[in-house]
């Protein structure tokens, strides 16, 4: 049980992504979304949403898996950053246009 603070976590980024997924990117600091266009916030929050929910759920699913084996955390966890990172810096190039 000492991986709670993981599976707290990971439920509240999946919250996150939902959130954006749904079109409030007002989660997004202001910074990050200050140049997305009225008409690009929907597939903009669809996008960085799931990056953020595939992050989440993979912090979920490392908690479930630990109760079997911690070796494999490893394998599901940095995979799924990777891939979400790459979904958020996406949406942030494309919508707008630089990380900050």
């Amino acid at each position: 049980m000492e991986n709670i603070i993981m599976l707290i976590l990971g439920v509240f980024i999946s919250v996150m992504g939902i959130v954006n997924i749904k079109g409030n990117i007002s989660t997004i600091h202001s910074y990050n979304r200050r140049k997305v266009k009225e008409e690009d916030i929907p597939t903009y929050g669809k996008t960085v949403g799931t990056g953020t929910l595939i992050i989440g759920i993979s912090l979920v699913l490392g908690f479930i898996v630990s109760f079997w084996s911690e070796i494999i955390i490893d394998y599901i966890i940095l995979p799924a950053v990777i891939v979400g990172l790459g979904f958020i810096l996406y949406g942030q190039f494309k919508y707008n246009k630089g990380i900050f």
